[in-house]
């Protein structure tokens, strides 16, 4: 027991150094800021930006929403057979009848995107109102010159790109809560190595994404490095929770909550993805092929680490 608990906090310090390092790399370093590169500096700083939006995109469809999916579906059926047997006595049979053969994985997280949707959409009616958006919007789009790699992209109004990174901040934050509970609960020290190194494994990629996508918001360096300090503190605190009640037993109810939360926390993902990061590093058409490279290159680096996380 002791040795498992020594490597459960070397786990903890692992996943706070990597995500810390990492995050604070692009914030640390003025060479990642757009504000003042030009030329072949904005070029190389843009084709890195489209990678960490691969790497969004592999994050939210290979790891949060594949993990959403089977959770949400399990612990559902394990809910089922837990009301049939203590409501009947009989075995799987009576909640296999039962069971309703239905996505609600799919359906909580769509939950999740449309609570995004609806959260924006009254940030934007109650605090900007209509006034100006659609000519500000043309504005912008008509500022941005084609095939001119030093003129930046157009920005998000001011509603939505504060709201975006946040939305993007809390729902890594869930997620990354998450992983560190699984390698808190696990009962055995490989086990507990296996699964940290997966985590390791994207998870000084994200952190390095998500830095240089607060520089990007115009995030200031102080608020940046808060921001990314508190997100590397989210999986060493689900690995502590997990710590503290991994002698204790766990009701369906308890998986399923988690399961939704997860689930809801990959919709909101999932919105920022395609809704904000995507369309803001596609936005310039300069060298639209080099550009799909580079995001395909980073999903595939995250599919690619699926098949061990």
């Amino acid at each position: 027991m002791e040795v498992l608990l020594g490597v459960k906090i070397g786990c903890l310090l692992a996943l706070l150094a990597l995500t810390l390092g990492c995050g604070l790399v692009p914030i640390c370093f003025k060479w990642f800021q757009m504000d003042a590169a030009t030329g072949h500096h904005y070029r190389v700083l843009s084709l890195l930006g489209c990678v960490s939006a691969g790497v969004f995109l592999g994050a939210g469809l290979m790891h949060m929403t594949a993990e959403a999916l089977g959770g949400i579906e399990s612990e559902i059926q394990k809910f089922m057979v837990q009301n049939s047997t203590g409501s009947k006595g009989n075995s799987s049979q009576d909640a296999d009848s039962s069971y309703v053969e239905y996505p609600y994985g799919e359906l909580v997280i769509s939950l999740g995107f449309f609570l995004v949707f609806l959260l924006e959409s009254l940030a934007l009616q109650y605090c900007h109102g209509d006034a100006g958006g659609p000519a500000v919007q043309g504005e912008q789009w008509r500022g941005t010159h084609a095939f001119e790699f030093h003129k930046h992209p157009p920005v998000p109004s001011p509603a939505r790109g504060p709201l975006r990174t946040l939305i993007l901040l809390l729902s890594l934050s869930f997620h990354s809560v998450f992983e560190g509970l699984a390698v808190g609960l696990q009962t055995t020290v490989a086990a507990a190595i296996q699964l940290c190194v997966a985590v390791l494994s994207h998870k000084g990629l994200v952190a390095f994404s998500v830095g240089l996508r607060l520089l990007k918001a115009g995030t200031g360096s102080r608020w940046a490095t808060l921001c990314v300090l508190s997100l590397a503190l989210m999986s060493p605190v689900g690995l502590a929770v997990g710590l503290t009640v991994a002698g204790g037993a766990s009701g369906p109810e308890q998986g399923l909550a988690q399961a939704v939360l997860e689930g809801i926390s990959a919709g909101t993902f999932l919105y920022v993805t395609f809704l904000e990061i995507l369309p803001r590093e596609l936005a310039c058409p300069e060298a639209p092929l080099a550009k799909y490279g580079c995001v395909a290159a980073g999903f595939a680096f995250m599919a690619l680490i699926a098949l061990w996380a």
